[in-house]
């Protein structure tokens, strides 16, 4: 077998061969592993969470009209969950925040690379008590220019926390994850609290449509000067048309029409009825009048029914019951007498006498029907007029109802929207801390004040160098072989000139032992040595 193609054994060969070479090499790749841990910066990540429970989307703006329905929360999408990302690592936020820490004297990170640009003069400069306590509030005050120094060195401090600060949103999730590296915990956690304390103080003021509390006062006196007018309008209209509830007196009129209306159809009936029973009666009275003396009867008994009861003219009833009977007997007469004898001309003198006196009864009678049928009439005249009255009424009601319909719509309207503005105003002039406040973004994780440094992890990089460094060494090595063209073993002369290998000589030599005791520095240095 060519041996060539062991490739274990020619793995070995190489290794041992240049082992010096991979013990100095890993030795420093292992020197460098344990020193890096102590000689890398120490950072810590100080972690934290915010939930963003919804969205809200304003209905109108501070200067409309306010109502129930002014804003609308729904859940946020993925556009909404970077808006707030940004609005989170925004450079004014964290610019503020660094600022009110300084300013507190919470926030002194190490001097980095930006800090040694701008110099220790000028540190001393911007940090020197006269200037921090006399100089920049009274140029603040006078709406001067700030001081440029410390603008400059705040601007480098932010941008060294916009370098450190990670935010991010958890994939398909609504939260979102702050992740800030800094050498001081108790620095980097109080700077991160104050960022999520500025952040929703920030985000309820871009999302607030409240205005200054003057806007309030006028907006109410405006509200309270037309409600009061419009209740006043309301009043005078109900007192022009002279009622208070103009729906209640419309049912009633409405049901006094029908009364009214089953009333005048009974009148006119018995009006036509007695028209009627009139023009016959005179008829037959007429018909009566040129009657001879045996015609007795006459066509109507003037009978009246009431309730289906029957009341009949007595007066009437007797007269003809007379007059009938003095018909028939003078008919009965007239077979025994001569019609000129005394007996007979007395007995036509009585039915003379009575049937004028039953006319003149009849007559009376006639005369009666008539002018009750003139009272029967009047009251059909009444109640027309009464019933014509009423709806008129009910007209001028109903165009009332309808002015305080239109009315009520607006007081109801402004009841509304006075009800929500004074609902408004209570909670623009309770001033309550951002904690208190029922907003739709929460910290969901606050920070808290790490350990453990986040970097440098020795028990990362000791073994990572470790490792590494073994693997540089071998590479070294087998770069080393790779351009060394020395014969190693007879099978490479055979190979590359064609000519037999008639002798091998090994060579004897022993490496001399480590005279030194085990796990000792000297017995080391001869390990590194040979």
């Amino acid at each position: 077998m060519n041996p060539k193609e062991n490739y274990l054994h020619e793995f070995f060969r190489i290794f041992f061969a240049n082992k010096q070479l991979v013990k100095r090499v890993f030795l420093i790749f292992a020197v460098i592993a344990l020193v890096l841990p102590l000689v890398l910066k120490q950072s810590f990540d100080i972690t934290a969470q915010v939930i963003v429970q919804s969205k809200k989307l304003s209905q109108g703006d501070a200067t409309t009209s306010l109502t129930v329905d002014n804003a609308t929360f729904i859940p946020p999408s993925l556009a909404d969950m970077e808006t707030e990302s940004n609005i989170l690592r925004s450079p004014a936020l964290i610019r503020q925040t660094i600022s009110e820490l300084r300013d507190k004297g919470e926030y002194n990170p190490p001097v980095g690379v930006f800090a040694k640009l701008v110099g220790e003069p000028f540190r001393r400069y911007v940090t020197s008590p006269l200037r921090q306590y006399l100089i920049n509030p009274l140029r603040n005050m006078l709406g001067l220019q700030t001081d440029p120094v410390r603008d400059t060195v705040l601007d480098g401090l932010t941008q060294d926390a916009i370098n450190s600060l990670k935010i991010e949103t958890l994939p398909g999730s609504n939260v979102i994850s702050i992740i800030y590296s800094f050498p001081d915990p108790h620095q980097g956690t109080t700077f991160v609290a104050a960022l999520l304390q500025n952040y929703l103080v920030s985000r309820q003021a871009l999302q607030s449509i409240d205005l200054p509390q003057s806007f309030y006062e006028t907006k109410k006196h405006l509200y309270q000067v037309r409600l009061d007018g419009l209740e006043g309008n309301r009043q005078a209209l109900l007192e022009s048309v002279g009622s208070s509830d103009p729906k209640e007196e419309i049912t009633f009129r409405l049901n006094a029409i029908n009364t009214e209306e089953q009333a005048l159809n009974l009148y006119q009936d018995r009006l036509l009825q007695s028209q009627r029973w009139l023009e016959y009666l005179k008829t037959a009275l007429a018909a009566a009048s040129t009657n001879k003396l045996n015609d007795y009867t006459f066509p109507y008994t003037f009978t009246t029914t009431v309730d289906n009861v029957a009341f009949e003219d007595r007066e009437v009833k007797q007269l003809g019951e007379q007059l009938t009977t003095q018909v028939s007997r003078y008919m009965n007469d007239l077979a025994v007498f001569q019609p000129g004898s005394e007996p007979m001309l007395l007995t036509r003198e009585q039915i003379a006498r009575t049937r004028q006196q039953f006319l003149k009864v009849v007559s009376n009678r006639i005369q009666e029907r008539t002018n009750d049928l003139a009272v029967v009439q009047q009251v059909i005249d009444q109640k027309t007029a009464r019933i014509a009255e009423f709806k008129n009424r009910i007209h001028t009601l109903q165009q009332t109802q309808s002015k305080l319909r239109q009315m009520d719509t607006e007081i109801d309207a402004l009841h509304t929207a006075f009800s929500t503005y004074a609902q408004r105003f209570a909670e623009s002039s309770t001033v309550g801390s951002i904690n208190d406040d029922l907003s739709n973004a929460k910290v969901l994780s606050p920070p808290i004040e790490p350990s453990e440094p986040a970097f440098p992890k020795p028990l990362l990089i000791i073994p990572f160098g470790l490792f590494t460094g073994l693997l540089l060494a071998i590479a070294l090595v087998y770069v080393r072989e790779f351009f060394d063209h020395r014969f190693k073993h007879p099978a490479q002369i055979t190979h590359e000139l064609g000519l037999p290998v008639l002798l091998v000589i090994n060579d004897e030599n022993v490496l001399p032992r480590n005279p030194h005791k085990n796990w000792t520095v000297p017995s080391f240095v001869h390990w590194v040595r040979n």
